[in-house]
């Protein structure tokens, strides 16, 4: 059976990211694609406990290197757990967020660097890479207010308070959205870049076309 397909998600809370890849998902299951679709942090049992650890506003404290650790065991665990057997299977994978996410908030809005990140990587994940990244920059404004318009709506319909990066200052994501152009620059074959403040049609408009050349590229469209 033929490896099947890894393709994420990436960009700034706010972004779209949720609305896209569940768009993409019903696309491909209606071309008759199984698909398995997971998020970073969660996913799994162990998952869901790390995200909500880190991303509870009440997380105060938490060093920056604790942080890119626990983002790493979840990650660890979801391959084991869900994203290595479904591509064994040969089903198409679709993550919100991947190590991408971790170099652009820990590597570059924490100021870990990307070195560290990398060779995290490269140790725990076995390298793993998505065949496939699509990443969402709207502007920097249009990302934050949205994102924290979203986590009021949130704790306020169910009690979670997942804030506690949108808390942070503007100087802080500034970095984050630079280090997502640093690593789109550096990976033209495998990131697609989507960006400007465009509407949901537009955005899943370039979405659907990247994602049907990759598949036609592999002979899996349907």
């Amino acid at each position: 059976m033929p490896r099947g397909l890894f393709i994420t998600l990436e960009g700034l809370d706010g972004s779209g990211k949720t609305t896209q890849i569940n768009q993409l998902a019903a696309w491909l299951r209606k071309r008759g694609h199984e698909v398995v679709l997971t998020r970073q942090p969660g996913g799994t049992a162990t998952g869901d406990r790390i995200r909500a650890l880190v991303l509870d506003s009440r997380s105060t404290g938490l060093a920056s290197l604790t942080e890119m650790a626990l983002m790493f065991a979840d990650r660890a665990q979801a391959i084991a757990e869900i994203i290595q057997p479904a591509l064994d299977q040969g089903k198409i994978v679709l993550c919100d967020r991947f190590t991408d996410s971790t170099e652009a908030y820990q590597g570059g809005g924490r100021e870990l660097g990307s070195e560290v990140v990398l060779e995290l990587h490269r140790l725990l994940c076995a390298g793993l890479q998505p065949d496939l990244t699509l990443l969402l920059l709207p502007s920097l404004e249009a990302s934050l207010s949205r994102a924290r318009r979203r986590n009021e709506r949130v704790h306020a319909q169910t009690g979670q308070n997942e804030g506690r990066f949108e808390a942070e200052q503007d100087a802080f994501y500034s970095r984050v959205w630079q280090k997502y152009r640093e690593i789109a620059a550096r990976e033209p074959a495998r990131v697609v870049l989507i960006e400007g403040d465009l509407s949901i049609e537009q955005v899943n408009e370039q979405i659907v076309d990247a994602v049907a050349e990759r598949l036609l590229a592999t002979a899996r469209i349907g």
